[in-house]
């Protein structure tokens, strides 16, 4: 038997936790390349808006409208096979493929505008979405093989608070680079050049798995296998995947709802909240860098809070691992719920006050890290970029679909009534999500988890390992037969 390391006896600064900085630097850097063009759109269609003298296009509102969304087009599309594939080849390659080809297509965009207009430049989005469409269920591939259980909570949301600091970022400094003599072509360069940074640097140092990596310590990895169950040298087979006991498992089910209601809920939030704003409440925040990029920048701030949080109630020994990520998420959710119903009764004379229930609606959204956000591995590490291709994909089609159900209600920008009607159905979809997510998710591993040359019959079977392994019961649940913490994920 190979007894467990203690956590506390791992590396301060590992090799895995220079994966997960890879990993923040890269969706910083996806997040920045998504929305270049919504600053750089505004300099492109009006000359007067910046300082510098660049060609000038002649786009309507309708025009503009399309190539905003067109990145999501293509960005749907990829969830599912860029889950699989990371699952199946490893994440390195996968990611490094795909944002060195969407940089390239960054540094391509004047170009393409100039050449083609909206046309071809719709055309690079789609595909730039199509390349990116991997990057979510991809990293969570990487989480599930290099974060031990206990820091799975931690290093998924610092990972993932890269988002918002790419989004930050690049709505900070478009402007200046746009007002500066390179203009708004500058934004798609410099943007695209830190790209082919990032790659030079994940091409040296990254990897899809410990086993793989060069220069990790034997300690390390010892603790990151023997956390996760794995068997060194021993590589396991990777069989057909399991999609009947996925799509049949309720946790699996309630986790793809709750990310469905999620994304309803903060795109509502994050497209139409302005719109309201500026009709209802007189200010215009669209307008101003500061109050756009403010919402993602307390997210960010409030991803590392929570950190710190769940570190304290993992100290507790009555904290289980389930408590934790229901905790967290209904925090995520259901504070959210109520912002939203207070800012449909809050006054014009209050517009202040709306702003900030704004800023912390979003940022407070960031305890989702902790929750659904990273359950997909609680749930099957081995398929967890399938799983996360699976939910993501689905959820980015609500978040499509949240500003369309706005303009079958709202008619009249004007009427708060109709704009009650918005974020009442938003808070509902909060509230049912996740109380389905309280009610029916769970954080065992699931029995169709185990990687099998033949699929998983009835879920009836036993891992076996040459470590101390879990028990699958015929329930799907696993029962712990080491003496690995489970009460606590971070």
């Amino acid at each position: 038997m190979v007894k467990n390391r203690r956590f506390d006896e791992g590396p301060v600064i590992g090799s895995r936790h220079i994966q997960c900085f890879l990993c923040f630097c890269c969706l910083s850097l996806c997040y920045a390349l998504r929305v270049n063009l919504s600053v750089a759109i505004v300099a492109m269609t009006d000359k007067n808006s910046t300082k510098s003298n660049f060609e000038e296009f002649d786009w309507d509102e309708g025009t503009k409208s399309y190539l905003l969304s067109s990145f999501f087009w293509g960005y749907i599309l990829t969830q599912i096979p860029g889950g699989h594939i990371a699952q199946k080849y490893g994440a390195k390659t996968l990611l490094l493929i795909g944002i060195t080809l969407c940089s390239l297509l960054t540094l391509l965009t004047p170009l393409a505008a100039s050449v083609g207009g909206w046309k071809l430049l719709f055309a690079v989005r789609v595909v730039q979405g199509l390349l990116q469409g991997s990057v979510h269920p991809a990293t969570h591939a990487m989480l599930a093989k290099w974060a031990p259980v206990e820091e799975r909570g931690t290093l998924g949301t610092f990972c993932y608070s890269g988002s918002q600091f790419g989004t930050v970022l690049m709505l900070a400094v478009s402007g200046y680079i746009a007002d500066s003599s390179a203009g708004w072509p500058g934004i798609f360069y410099v943007s695209g050049a830190m790209g082919f940074v990032w790659a030079l640097f994940w091409f040296l140092f990254a990897a899809s798995t410990p086993a793989e990596h060069k220069s990790i310590t034997n300690e390390e990895k010892k603790l990151i296998e023997n956390s996760l169950g794995q068997v060194e040298n021993k590589p396991q087979v990777n069989g057909p995947t399991p999609w009947l006991n996925i799509f049949t498992s309720a946790p699996f089910i309630s986790l793809i709802i709750v990310h469905c209601t999620h994304m309803w809920g903060f795109w509502t939030l994050l497209t139409q909240i302005p719109n309201y704003m500026k009709n209802i409440l007189g200010v215009d925040i669209k307008n101003s860098a500061l109050l756009s990029s403010l919402p993602y920048a307390v997210m960010c701030l409030l991803s590392f809070f929570f950190i710190y949080l769940s570190k304290v109630l993992a100290r507790k020994d009555n904290v289980s691992l389930s408590f934790n990520r229901k905790f967290f998420n209904s925090i995520g959710h259901w504070i959210p719920m109520v912002s939203l119903i207070a800012l449909g009764y809050v006054t014009k004379e209050h517009a202040t006050l709306a702003v900030v229930l704004l800023t912390l609606t979003v940022g407070i959204s960031a305890a989702t890290y902790l929750g659904f956000q990273v359950n997909h591995i609680d749930l099957s590490p081995n398929y967890a970029g399938t799983l996360m291709g699976i939910t993501n994909g689905a959820a980015n089609v609500m978040s499509a679909l949240a500003p369309l159900a706005v303009g079958f209600v709202v008619d009249d920008v004007t009427n708060v009534f109709e704009w009650r009607t918005v974020f009442f159905t938003a808070a509902g979809f909060y509230f049912i999500g996740n109380l389905l997510f309280v009610v029916l998710g769970k954080t065992d591993v699931q029995c169709w988890n185990s990687l099998t040359e033949k699929p998983l019959n009835n879920c009836q079977l036993h891992l076996v390992n040459d470590v101390e392994s879990p028990v699958l019961l015929t329930n799907g649940d696993v029962k712990a037969t080491t003496n690995h913490k489970q009460n606590g994920t971070h």
